[in-house]
């Protein structure tokens, strides 16, 4: 979100935009004041107001290893897995395991990269699957069970690559034939397929 703004009223916008959000500002040269909660390569942008470390939504970045707390599931997770992974056909554990090794299980997780919710779907998947609220348990669920849908059918219920394909997008996967050698992705796939295999033996 980028907005343009007169100096004068710099402290107004500081405190109605949201509160969770970095902001970057610099003034141009016929003095508007231009304001951004999207950290950008334009070097005229400075960070004029810091997130707070107490902020409600935790930002992750998909498919990491890096350590993070598991949050505590959202009430009724287990039905809305299973009802989403029985409605489109998707192994309910693998479903788990996807939100497991995205979010955490956090419903307010945001990444830097714009992936949000449960299943960190980015703005344009959510709209593709008609997810309206992407913070909404259910919703997000919903439009991430069917985008794992469809890339199960596009790779041939390939789980690998079906896996590899949610964290770096298809394209990538069929520009390589294959898992793209990115690390992130590599580490992503390994970690979703070992929670996947503990899901199922739990049950």
């Amino acid at each position: 979100m980028t907005a343009r703004f007169t100096p004068l009223i710099i402290v107004l916008v500081v405190w109605t935009l949201p509160a969770w959000a970095d902001l970057y500002a610099f003034t141009d040269e016929n003095g508007v004041l231009n304001i951004t909660n999207v950290p950008s390569y334009d070097t005229r942008y400075k960070l004029i107001h810091k997130e707070p470390k107490s902020a409600p939504r935790q930002s992750y970045s998909s498919g990491s290893l890096r350590s993070m707390r598991t949050a505590k599931k959202p009430l009724g997770l287990d039905g809305m897995v299973s009802q989403a992974a029985q409605t489109y056909q998707v192994d309910p554990a693998l479903v788990h395991a996807v939100i497991h090794a995205e979010s955490g299980f956090n419903p307010q997780a945001i990444s830097p990269k714009g992936a949000s919710g449960l299943m960190q779907l980015m703005p344009d998947t959510a709209r593709r699957y008609g997810v309206r609220d992407i913070f909404d348990p259910a919703e997000n669920i919903n439009g991430g069970v069917r985008y794992l849908r469809d890339l199960l059918q596009m790779f041939g219920q390939n789980k690998r690559l079906a896996v590899a394909a949610y964290n770096a997008g298809e394209n990538a996967v069929l520009r390589f034939g294959g898992i793209p050698p990115y690390p992130e992705t590599t580490h992503y796939v390994s970690r979703v397929l070992s929670l996947h295999s503990r899901y199922r033996r739990s049950g």
